[in-house]
């Protein structure tokens, strides 16, 4: 494997799964995990991607996840459940709360999953998909440990706290918004380290809070907004509520950083999922006609010169397809991890 060779995603989604499984991890993990990593990179998030893989693996080993998780119901009633992940990898519990959210939502019009006991999830947009395929309105929220200044502020207070809405539209793809609550992730931060690249302006800070475009000088991330980034830093507070508090799981600044170096304390994080079924509200058609009358107005509306409007998850769909067709080309850092982890772990390495 070279530098700049495209890898198909279904060998991807192969060589992930045999990581997974030969540290250990149950079938159930090396599952979700990949799922997830492979939603992200399929879309074009590479932050969350396959480049996950090896800080998965270090935290399994290391105990911080449970390779074998006993999910479990612990609390709630009606269309609300509470779930406790067992320390599972975050993706396995998200997953399968969605599924719940999904379920719950067919019977009373909606559906809402608190997961406790979760960790890193990944992609927050892989589980709101994951219901509006199934023809249900989705949104996730989790937290993260801190390293996201306050609106003027000088120290790390938010995690990068991801909200994520997908839509189902009939004879389409879903509309799809998954975002940060900051500027940008910090593992976009770690990736322009990776590719040597700099940071656009005002997404990140130094330790006195200052702005820098320097990735390996990048001590905090700004939250969303620029001058008006009080608005992130109130959307990362949504973020924080839900997935939180509202599961009785830590704040974002009591949170064990990602990174470690204590990699056998489970963190304890929460996340929150949401399902709702059009057909609660009104007729199916009037919702289907809905959507594609907002779809159709807004993608046809006057763009400014050399400019396109594209609904959110317009782009992410279009590199979906290509990559389905042409695979992807890892950044260096991972390709490197990778040729290692297939020969540390005795798994077959990619072509």
């Amino acid at each position: 494997m070279t530098t700049d060779q495209h890898i198909a995603l279904q060998d991807l989604d192969l060589f992930c799964r045999h990581a997974f499984l030969a540290v250990g991890a149950d079938q159930a993990t090396a599952d979700a995990a990949t799922r997830a990593m492979l939603h992200g990179t399929t879309f074009g998030v590479d932050s969350h991607g396959v480049r996950l893989l090896p800080h998965y693996l270090k935290a399994l080993q290391g105990g911080r996840l449970n390779r074998s998780p006993l999910l479990q119901k612990v609390g709630g009633f009606g269309a609300v459940e509470v779930l406790d992940a067992d320390n599972a990898q975050g993706a396995v519990g998200a997953y399968h709360g969605m599924d719940r959210a999904v379920e719950l939502a067919r019977q009373f019009g909606l559906g809402a999953v608190a997961i406790r006991n979760s960790s890193h999830f990944g992609p927050a947009g892989a589980y709101s998909l994951a219901a509006a395929q199934a023809g249900f309105i989705g949104i996730s929220f989790c937290n993260s440990d801190s390293f996201v200044r306050l609106h003027d502020g000088a120290m790390r207070f938010h995690g990068t706290n991801p909200i994520s809405v997908a839509v189902p539209v009939q004879g389409g793809d879903p509309w799809f918004l998954d975002m940060a609550t900051s500027a940008i992730p910090y593992n976009r931060v770690q990736l322009y380290r990776s590719l040597e690249v700099r940071l656009p302006e005002a997404v990140a800070s130094d330790a006195a809070g200052v702005d820098t475009t320097d990735p390996n000088a990048a001590e905090m991330l700004a939250p969303l907004g620029g001058e008006f980034g009080f608005k992130g830093a109130a959307l990362a507070g949504v973020a924080e509520i839900f997935s939180a508090v509202l599961t009785g799981m830590k704040l974002s600044f009591d949170i064990l950083p990602m990174g470690g170096p204590d990699f056998s304390t489970p963190r304890q994080m929460g996340a929150f999922v949401l399902a709702l079924n059009p057909e609660a509200f009104l007729a199916p058609e009037n919702f289907d006609a809905g959507m594609r009358r907002y779809l159709q107005v807004l993608r046809d509306s006057p763009a400014r010169q050399d400019c396109r409007v594209m609904a959110p998850g317009d782009r992410e769909w279009e590199i979906s397809r290509i990559r389905a067709e042409k695979g992807v080309i890892l950044d260096p850092v991972t390709a490197k991890e990778f040729r290692v982890l297939a020969e540390t772990l005795g798994i077959a390495p990619l072509a």
